[in-house]
């Protein structure tokens, strides 16, 4: 029942587009929750956010990528998959504690609470988005 079906690389640019279209606007609006303020004050460090996660991907996956490489490694394991992700996010988290404390001069605490916040909210909204969007994008198959 897609609407309509995409080659790779234009899938994935579509996915990513969408993708931070929606995390800046529900961001915006739950950092506007945590923090008792006003969405034009949590819309820059929605924004922020967004463009610290995907820059991290990239560096973080490319160096993953060339160390799975270095050892052979062919397929990742649930253990391997576990680590990568937790490495991912420790990183994101070390990323946006200290922008959180600056932007909305809050404590380590409170600041760890609104990245927890978001990281729950993020692993929620990535599956529901991305089942969403593999219902309606379809892979266009290589001719």
């Amino acid at each position: 029942m897609a609407l309509f079906a995409l080659s790779p690389i234009p899938r994935r640019i579509t996915y990513v587009v969408f993708f931070e279209l929606f995390a800046i606007a529900l961001a915006t609006l739950l950092l506007t929750t945590l923090s008792g303020g006003e969405a034009h004050s949590s819309l820059p460090v929605a924004i922020a956010s967004s463009l610290a996660a995907v820059v991290w991907n990239f560096i973080y996956n490319t160096y993953f990528e060339r160390w799975e490489m270095r050892r052979g490694i062919k397929t990742r394991s649930l253990g391997l998959r576990v680590a990568h992700a937790a490495g991912f996010e420790t990183g994101l988290v070390l990323i946006l504690i200290p922008l959180f404390m600056w932007w909305y001069q809050v404590g380590p605490l409170g600041a760890l609470k609104m990245e927890l916040a978001l990281l729950v909210f993020f692993l929620v909204f990535t599956f529901v988005f991305t089942w969403i969007f593999d219902k309606l994008v379809k892979l266009k198959p290589s001719v």
